[in-house]
């Protein structure tokens, strides 16, 4: 790197303040971002060519740009880099972003504007307005200064400039106010926002009056008042931006707190962009295309990455996004670029920001420090809520991070359980974005309803440490009154001849026509001291499926589904119940919006048992249905599979006929329609609620001759499609009940 130095030129950094935004869903833990600042210092490069860490851009034009560095001892050291990569060391503490070709530097009072196309110079002192003159604006080569005007701090502005050797002061404003304050808040080269308040009497004293004004900064244009009142409309520490097409600048919003207010020119168009009450003095970095960039900088060595972010103009619907993952300085080049100091995807240095039109802008790495960047992670996608209901539904969660060299371990846990899946994601599907699509599998079944989060660990390769991010979701999925597990998929009982109730978990979205188990889990022993086990649905009022099951003495108990798969301990419904030989449940017959219970005596009558929702008296008193129901060996209530309107139930006579008998909402049934025969191969029928997740429950047979998955079609004159299972594949004379 070929330095030399230039006397005379005193540059400073103009290194902008700018607030919080929200970006990303979910809280980002970073760790620090660089590794430890090297010997050589914040203010030398660690070698030939590369910028010092602790550089921050002050201007920029065709020139190329300047820098300003602190050293530890708290001297400022500035630099031209030059186009041809060459640096001339410059001396002095003070230089401006001028938004040209000029290198503009000063000490408060005296500057100099240079123009290194022509060598020139204009020397400019705002002394010759007297005592009390502020600077309160640079545009190019010209100086716009806070002039007092009489007694009682009535005040003007002034443009300061030089044309042809000659200092020339030209008065922008007339007659203005006691107690008015300037500022330029932003501008393109040519013309500039001005903004402006003073203090006036209010209903509860001295109050701020503002007015902002669109001017030419060259056609001696008046500044003329206008705007409105209100409280702390703006600051010093505001800042805005001015292009061909819009304007902007940070003020309270009428509603209270803080806001970007972005115009375009020459239209009624205006953007409002609301910030949190943490940006307590906000700003905005610039304007490229139709996007406005903002954020909250931090210095070049930060270790919690303080990003910039861009938000479009053009889209009323836009979010802002991270356009680096951190930035600490910009200034403004004629040609409407921008230069930042910060780091990115690319790495540690200054960048180069363009844009046009709505699309997105382009971050151009111009110069680096050559420092090793630790990850981050800049930006997450993921839903808030995830809805598993649709067969196949495979969710896209993503993460963006600072480089692409990274092993992303993403793990999601299910709140209620514990349950976790860890995935490892080595290659990033496009630039540095790492993408993992969901299948809604959790601990090998499908995932249970309720809230989850999110946790990701970068571990770059290069052995720097690793970043972290957290955040939440919630998945939903319509419940099934045969779902004991809370996933939405139907889960089906059978209990083995040495009494074990086992549970097999389905998966609800079939491949190539089959119906897959996810998992079978052993619920417990001792069942075999009950004649008739039944899944009857929820009948207390919880989403979950309920049990029943009599026992030998004629005692009907109740097993209310706890939502993990387990059971809570039984509740004895009451005696008297032997007189029943068949029971099935999972159908509301009565239009209440819970399972109601059938049963047939031995003499043939059905009796309903409508649910109450009371888990100590979970069946009102009995209704009669009717007689001649005997003749049937097997009833199974199966929900609505016919398309009426109520639930419906099954019925297979002892020559292994099943009729459908259609509910009709009050407790009864409509004549009954032939299914079909050769039903007496299955020795047991289930009404299994939605099996394949298309919305209709379905039934399931089970026998001898093999399971199968009877999906229904909607229709009461063939309400079943056949599906094949791999449930109890083998296992046909395994177990004695099914349910």
């Amino acid at each position: 790197m070929k330095h030399t130095r230039i006397s005379g030129r005193r540059l400073a950094a103009a290194v902008l303040t700018l607030a919080t935004v929200a970006s990303v869903t979910g809280t980002l833990v970073t760790a620090p971002a660089f590794a430890a600042t090297t010997a050589e210092g914040r203010c030398a490069p660690t070698a030939a060519g590369l910028l010092p860490v602790g550089a921050e851009v002050v201007s920029t034009g065709a020139y190329g740009y300047v820098t300003t560095c602190t050293d530890e001892n708290g001297t400022t050291a500035l630099e031209w880099h030059h186009t041809d990569g060459t640096v001339s060391t410059l001396s002095g503490p003070n230089a401006y972003d001028s938004t040209s070709d000029y290198m503009l530097t000063g000490d408060g009072s005296m500057f100099t504007a240079y123009n290194p196309a022509t060598t020139t110079y204009a020397n400019l002192n705002i002394g010759v307005f007297g005592s009390g003159a502020q600077l309160v604006g640079i545009v190019r080569d010209s100086l716009f200064v806070s002039v007092p005007s009489g007694t009682e701090n009535y005040r003007d502005l002034w443009k300061l400039t030089q044309v042809n050797g000659v200092v020339q002061k030209t008065k922008l404003t007339s007659g203005m106010r006691k107690n008015v304050d300037f500022k330029v808040v932003a501008t393109d080269g040519t013309n500039m926002v001005v903004l402006g308040t003073e203090m006036v009497q209010g209903t509860s004293g001295l109050e701020p009056k503002w007015w902002s004004a669109t001017t030419g900064a060259f056609n001696n244009s008046v500044v003329d008042w206008g705007g409105s009142t209100g409280t702390a409309q703006w600051s010093q520490s505001s800042t805005g931006a001015l292009t061909a097409n819009w304007q902007a600048w940070v003020h309270s919003a009428p509603e209270g707190g803080l806001e970007i207010r972005a115009e375009k020119l020459g239209t009624t168009t205006v953007t409002r962009i609301p910030l949190t009450d943490a940006m307590a003095g906000a700003v905005v970095a610039g304007i490229v295309g139709d996007t406005i960039l903002y954020g909250v900088p931090g210095t070049a060595t930060a270790e919690n990455p303080s990003p910039l972010y861009a938000r479009s103009l053009t889209d009323a619907g836009a979010q802002p996004y991270k356009l680096l993952a951190n930035f600490s300085s910009v200034a403004h080049a004629p040609d409407g670029t921008l230069l930042v100091r910060g780091f990115g995807a690319d790495g540690d240095g200054v960048f180069r920001i363009s844009g046009s039109g709505g699309a997105r802008p382009t971050v151009a790495l111009e110069a680096t420090t050559g420092r090793v960047l630790g990850v981050q992670v800049t930006g997450s996608k993921v839903p808030a809520t995830v809805s598993l209901e649709k067969p196949g539904t495979e969710v896209p969660m993503e993460w963006t991070l600072s480089r692409g060299d990274v092993d992303v371990e993403v793990t999601l846990t299910h709140a209620a359980t514990g349950k976790k899946l860890v995935t490892h994601l080595v290659n990033p599907v496009s630039g540095n974005t790492f993408r993992l699509p969901w299948n809604g599998v959790l601990d090998g079944v499908s995932a249970p309803n309720g809230d989850y989060t999110w946790s990701v660990k970068a571990t770059p390769s290069d052995g720097t440490a690793p970043a972290t991010a957290s955040g939440g979701f919630a998945v939903t999925r319509t419940a099934n009154p045969h779902d004991f597990t809370d996933n939405g998929s139907t889960d089906v009982l059978a209990r083995d001849a040495s009494g074990t109730l086992w549970r097999d978990d389905l998966f609800d979205w079939p491949v190539g026509s089959q119906i897959n188990t996810a998992r079978r889990t052993k619920i417990g022993s001792g069942w075999g001291t009950y004649k008739q086990i039944e899944a009857v649905g929820n009948i207390i009022g919880r989403t979950p499926g309920d049990l029943v099951a009599l026992d030998g003495t004629g005692v009907l108990w109740l097993y209310s589904g706890k939502g993990d798969g387990t059971f809570a301990t039984r509740t004895k419904v009451g005696g008297g119940w032997g007189v029943y030989n068949k029971m099935t449940g999972g159908s509301d017959l009565t239009g209440g919006g819970r399972s109601d219970l059938l049963a047939t005596d031995t003499s043939g009558v059905l009796w309903l048992y409508p649910s109450t929702g009371d888990l100590f008296h979970p069946f009102g008193n009995r209704v009669k249905i009717g007689g001649g129901w005997g003749i049937y060996n097997q009833i199974t209530a199966v929900g609505n599979i016919a398309g009426s309107s109520a639930d419906d139930l099954v019925a297979r006579d002892t020559s292994g006929v099943l009729w459908l008998y259609q509910g009709n909402g009050s407790g009864g049934f409509s004549t009954r329609v032939k299914v079909g025969s050769g039903w007496g191969a299955f020795s047991q029928l289930v009404g299994a609620g939605d099996v394949n997740a298309d919305g209709r429950p379905d039934l399931i047979a089970y026998g001898t001759g093999g399971t199968y998955v009877y999906k229904s079609t909607g229709s009461a004159t063939a309400p079943f499609t056949r599906l094949t299972t791999n449930l109890y594949a083998g296992e046909g004379t395994k177990f004695n009940s099914v349910s």
